[in-house]
């Protein structure tokens, strides 16, 4: 993967004293169990955050989701009702310019407790479908949003992080850190969890690695560019059909070049995902007679998943890999 430039992101102690000042400021019931069950009240604006709260803070934190099951996460929009409510949990968790609604919902909110997983750990530039040499894409306006209201951040930096596992376990510890900070009375058993976690990502981590050691070719094509840091961890190099977003309609030229990429790189497979159409991914598979598959980008879990959690759907996502890049 071409990587224009670095983003320098807060340092991660900096972020985490941050995060825990916040919270253990909020008031002596946060240490002591804000939440009426006695449990920390933790929002996750979608299910990758989602499930690293449920994760490291156990039985101590009572978490849920802006981001319901089946919603596009881009497409998300919050009510008034929903943005007064954001401002009385105790600690919320999200990732700033993936979701616009949500990072002006917790400013409208004025939520003092918040974590922004972006600050955990270093996000880059990934080149995307379409762009021209400026970062822009081709053909339209020039802007910070992409047709989703996907704001990419004025530096343009990829907010997909959580699809390489090693900047995920820079995030788990990051938060793990902040819970216990915030909450010092379970500190250890956030630190256990923090720890387990890390270790799973660590032992995935393992598996993509080992598991697209040998491989016939180094290329995929992809209807949703979110997997630019997963491409960079494991070498791989994604070529997207229409850039961020995955129900773009491509033009003539882009399907063009990607028919004769797919010739040259021996690509087998067009991939899609589940929370959006697969039309995109069947046309230019029927116009090279290739195949089609799901990488999904883990935006969220349904009952179409190919797995019933993260770690779960990674698997499945490393398995389809090595199915469309021939690797034994």
């Amino acid at each position: 993967m071409n990587v224009r430039r670095l983003i320098p992101a807060a340092a991660l102690t900096g972020a985490v004293a941050l995060g825990a000042g916040a919270l253990t400021a909020c008031s002596g019931a946060t240490a002591a169990g804000g939440a009426k069950d006695g449990k920390l009240d933790v929002v996750a604006s979608f299910y990758p955050l989602q499930f690293l709260a449920e994760q490291i803070g156990g039985g101590h934190v009572a978490v849920s989701t802006l981001t319901k099951p089946g919603v596009e996460p881009h497409d998300l929009e919050i009510t008034p009702k929903q943005t007064a409510q954001l401002g009385e949990a105790d600690v919320v968790l999200y990732l700033k310019t993936l979701q616009p609604a949500v990072d002006k919902a917790v400013e409208q909110a004025g939520v003092e407790n918040t974590v922004d997983a972006a600050s955990l750990t270093k996000l880059v530039h990934h080149d995307l479908a379409g762009e021209d040499e400026h970062g822009h894409e081709s053909g339209a306006e020039h802007g910070s949003e992409d047709d989703h209201g996907h704001d990419h951040g004025e530096a343009g930096d990829d907010p997909h992080v959580w699809l390489d596992p090693v900047k995920y376990a820079e995030i788990a510890k990051g938060f793990g850190a902040t819970l216990e900070k915030a909450d010092p009375a379970h500190a250890a058993d956030y630190k256990k969890n923090t720890a387990d976690l890390v270790g799973k990502l660590g032992a995935l981590d393992t598996e993509f690695k080992d598991g697209l050691k040998n491989r016939a070719t180094d290329t995929f094509i992809t209807t949703h560019s979110a997997f630019g840091y997963l491409a960079e961890r494991y070498g791989l190099d994604q070529e997207g059909i229409s850039g961020v977003d995955p129900e773009a309609e491509p033009s003539p030229a882009r399907m063009r070049e990607l028919q004769a990429l797919a010739k040259k790189d021996n690509v087998t497979t067009v991939f899609f995902e589940t929370l959006a159409s697969d039309k995109t991914a069947k046309t230019l598979a029927a116009d090279t007679g290739l195949k089609t598959d799901v990488l999904d980008p883990l935006e969220g879990i349904t009952e179409k998943s190919q797995g019933a959690d993260y770690l779960e759907v990674m698997r499945s996502n490393l398995k389809n890999l090595q199915k469309a890049l021939g690797s034994k």
